[in-house]
């Protein structure tokens, strides 16, 4: 006779194996229409982000000397899409990365793949009640995988600046999760937990002095 525990178990996995095949079948299509795109895409995208308007946007950029997350404001062209606009964000926070004399150094010249937003579902009696959000799936490269120092610190800081660069951006941004290389990873370099998704709002546990720097 199956046990109630049993039923439960085999429901939880059966709910985390759809969502899984979601994030892939999504990333398969987002991939596919990339390369369909990318033959004639490239002298679009140099003019548009030419014509971008400038905005003011806040980064958390992370300190390796007191596990903290200092917000730097940075003026940068933004494009109007908001997945461009999350992967723009990121990509400008690679570059703080590899900054000289960095407080959290990454020698890593293409660190995110692709970034795209899924509805976050209204939890049980919420229904009406608004919107819920959105998960932003952060598609991770390889490379930034073997980059990243290994350590639970430094890795859970990482993790933790671009869920605070996305969500002080993108307000609507409530929960993140991470691939690498479109595939599912038990963790980013032996430490921080990737089979979780996140809470945005996980993020603000780190103290954030402000830190200049336009």
């Amino acid at each position: 006779m199956i046990s109630r525990l049993q039923k439960y178990l085999f429901f939880a996995m059966l709910v985390a194996s759809a969502v899984m095949a979601a994030f892939l079948i999504r990333l398969r299509n987002r991939a596919e229409d990339r390369m369909q795109a990318q033959a004639t895409a490239a002298p679009a995208a140099m003019g548009e982000s030419a014509g971008n308007p400038t905005k003011t946007v806040t980064m958390y950029v992370p300190n390796d000397l007191d596990d903290s997350l200092t917000t730097v404001e940075r003026n940068i062209p933004l494009p109007v899409d908001e997945n461009a606009q999350a992967r723009v964000l990121l990509e400008n926070l690679m570059e703080a990365y590899r900054a000289p004399g960095s407080t959290h150094p990454m020698n890593v010249a293409a660190g995110i793949n692709d970034v795209y937003f899924l509805a976050v579902p209204q939890g049980k009696g919420q229904e009406g009640a608004g919107d819920g959000g959105q998960m932003a799936v952060v598609d991770l490269s390889g490379a930034l995988a073997v980059a990243q120092p290994s350590g639970i610190e430094p890795e859970t800081l990482t993790l933790l600046s671009m869920m605070a660069t996305l969500h002080a951006n993108l307000p609507s941004v409530t929960e993140v999760h991470f691939l690498v290389d479109g595939q599912p990873r038990d963790t980013l370099a032996g430490h921080a937990d990737l089979t979780r998704t996140y809470l945005a709002s996980d993020a603000e546990r780190r103290p954030s002095p402000t830190g200049a720097g336009r």
